[in-house]
């Protein structure tokens, strides 16, 4: 697919400056964008890519260069073009969803073999591959799309256009929502860790007999687990993003919008709120409460409640400027 710069332009509201016949086909980092790479700027140390880059067409935050780099009407970079934009990245995403759409159009039909307990309805412009296995009373919704060799156990409800990649696991009980993504190797609703040592020291299985509920346009990333709740649900809120690698355990709650990066792990019956961001390999202690809005550092551990919004780093949590200056301290104490 091959578009102009001022198609691009025209699709994104921005505006167009250099070449606007300028094609591309492909996109690409702006260090290593040929003339047929589209390409974008966000931050302020890669404006000296426009003197060098043969990108044919490059997105630019307008903020970035306003005030440092001018562009007149007819000019621009040599045989290419510059386009600016409220927001790059976010207009970069915007095009390589329409890119998306055009080269992975949903998929129709029932691949066999694959195993659907009778009385399941499949919907028409749904699809279900090759090995699936979908237990009873499972309700699925128009367009969902269920890859190779997915579980889904009886009585589940899967929502409206939601994809379930090759391996996904979803338990008996759990309820996914509408537009959501979860990547090869997600398991829903496994057990949660509950045990208990009886008189002698044996540790005993406490059932877990609740389930998972996920809202509606939630990504949950490959090999992700989500353990279903020892009674009531674990939640995941609407438009929450989960990565790789993520453990949340029973009866967690996520809140709307709060991103959980790779390898985050979460304990028991702990409550995240609203748009917090949790970097790579963060530890939340069980039975806690985070505020809306609260960023932790990578590697953090949050051992007891969270009240106040802010950004928090190191073990235990604390206030980031307040870490980063004791950080300073322990090299000194070092020396």
């Amino acid at each position: 697919m091959e578009f102009s710069a001022q198609q691009i332009a025209g699709l994104l509201g921005g505006a167009l400056y250099g070449n606007a016949n300028a094609m591309v086909r492909d996109v690409a980092p702006i260090e290593q964008a040929q003339a047929h790479h589209l390409s974008f700027i966000t931050d302020e140390k890669y404006l000296p890519y426009l003197t060098t880059s043969k990108a044919g067409v490059i997105l630019i935050t307008r903020s970035v260069v306003e005030g440092k780099v001018t562009f007149p009407e007819g000019e621009g970079k040599a045989g290419g073009a510059v386009i600016l934009v409220d927001n790059a990245r976010a207009a970069m995403g915007q095009l390589l969803s329409l890119v998306s759409k055009a080269m992975n159009p949903p998929k129709q039909g029932i691949e066999q073999p694959c195993c659907i307990s009778e009385g399941v309805q499949v919907p028409a412009d749904a699809y279900v591959g090759a090995f699936a296995y979908i237990g009873k009373n499972v309700r699925l919704g128009a367009g969902v799309q269920i890859y190779p060799n997915v579980y889904i156990g009886d009585n589940v409800t899967i929502g409206d256009h939601t994809v379930l990649y090759a391996g996904v696991r979803v338990y008996a009980h759990c309820v996914v929502g509408k537009d959501c993504i979860l990547h090869a190797g997600v398991v829903v609703g496994s057990d949660g860790f509950g045990f208990e040592p009886d008189p002698q020291g044996v540790n005993q299985k406490i059932p877990q007999i609740g389930n998972v509920i996920i809202e509606d346009d939630v990504e949950i990333g490959a090999n992700t687990t989500v353990d279903r709740a020892m009674m009531g649900s674990t939640i995941i809120r609407k438009n929450a993003k989960i990565d790789n690698l993520v453990q949340i355990a029973h009866n967690v709650e996520i809140g709307e919008g709060t991103f959980c990066c790779a390898q985050v792990g979460i304990a028991g019956s702990t409550k995240i709120g609203k748009h917090c961001v949790l970097a790579g390999q963060v530890g939340v202690a069980g039975h806690i409460e985070i505020a809306d809005n609260c960023m932790f550092g990578a590697q953090s551990g949050v051992p007891g409640n969270v009240r106040k919004p802010g950004v928090y780093m190191g073990y235990p949590a604390i206030d980031a400027a307040t870490w980063r200056r004791a950080v300073v301290r322990f090299k000194q104490s070092g020396k």
